[in-house]
């Protein structure tokens, strides 16, 4: 039988985790309807939090992490899929309580996977990966509660980050105006060549929280959460929204009701982990047809899987900008 290479994630007596490269079977590979040959996948916070142990994220022990794939069929007793099919699978608890796709394979439920694209290359499919699919949910919730880039600019906190950039760069693909936030000034060129029209750091997002800020944006895309989040809501114009989806700095959210009740902003999450399979090839489709292939290589680095644990501790130390595809199999095509 044919062994792989994995990331092992592994818990010891004390509940410290740790993380190694180790040789795999098929034999180790959990319950599914579909076996996979994975190509390439992402490294995304949430794969960094399950490698460093700062959260309990993992929920299955031993885990391989990798949130996301770009994968081949390779076996199939669900009849939607055949070998030789190439298919996208993000979310569903994979890298969780699911063995994830650091890994050179993975047998998964069908209901998981979507088709990749053929336009969309197996790295281009990772550099978008879950923070793409969350970006484009995020845009559907602004349009459904009827929000365009005619109303007025729209903030992006955490800018510099994985979901962060791609929201820079879909939002201004879209037409939106887009003040882009970060921590690191270093940072601003890039953010600018994504689109950004304005590139400010923290500071306004820090301090005693004024129940209503002066007003600026008309939406916003939150990755950080926490106090951030509060002073962006207390920033947001009459009728405002602010997509919520992300958790960097924290899960709590001090605000005030008062830009709820006097403005009438609201605030609105988005899971990308459990959407209905038609909407994510729906929005899989949309992003294949518009995203900017030349700014979306510009902001993404290829690594090999060996350099992938420590790739995952510096996303969660903030010292990783853009987006990061790990390269597993065969990424021609």
């Amino acid at each position: 039988m044919t062994d792989f290479a994995a990331v092992l994630l592994e818990r010891n007596g004390e509940g410290a985790t740790s993380a190694r490269l180790a040789r795999l079977a098929e034999a180790d590979l959990m319950d599914g309807d579909v076996t996979l040959a994975v190509r390439a996948s992402a490294v995304n916070f949430k794969d960094g939090l399950a490698v460093t142990g700062r959260l309990p994220v993992v929920r299955r022990w031993p885990m391989v992490p990798g949130v996301d794939a770009a994968a081949t069929v390779i076996a199939s007793d669900d009849t939607r899929w055949r070998p030789g099919d190439e298919v996208i699978l993000t979310g569903w608890g994979v890298g969780e309580t699911h063995l994830g796709a650091w890994a050179g394979r993975m047998r998964v439920s069908g209901d998981w996977l979507v088709r990749r694209p053929p336009t969309l290359s197996p790295v281009e499919a990772m550099a978008l990966g879950t923070a793409g699919v969350t970006v484009a949910a995020g845009l559907e919730r602004l349009a459904r509660h009827g929000l365009s880039p005619a109303d007025g600019p729209v903030v992006v906190t955490g800018a510099a980050g994985g979901v962060g950039s791609l929201a820079v760069l879909l939002l201004a693909d879209a037409g939106w105006s887009v003040t882009a936030v970060t921590g690191r000034p270093e940072e601003a060129e890039r953010l600018r060549a994504l689109g950004a029209a304005e590139v400010i750091g923290r500071e306004p997002f820090a301090g005693p929280l004024k129940p209503l800020a002066r007003e600026r944006w008309a939406a916003a895309f939150d990755t950080v959460g926490s106090t951030v989040l509060a002073h962006v809501v207390s920033m947001l114009k009459p009728g405002g929204a602010a997509i919520a989806c992300g958790n960097a700095a924290g899960m709590d959210f001090p605000a005030s009701v008062a830009p709820f009740i006097l403005r009438g902003v609201s605030l609105i999450g988005v899971d990308s982990v459990r959407l209905p399979a038609a909407q994510r090839e729906a929005i899989w489709q949309r992003l294949s047809e518009t995203v900017d292939r030349r700014r979306l290589a510009a902001m993404t680095q290829v690594i090999p899987l060996d350099a992938a644990i420590d790739a995952a501790r510096r996303i969660v130390d903030g010292r990783l900008a853009g987006r990061t595809v790990v390269a597993i199999g065969n990424l021609d095509g």
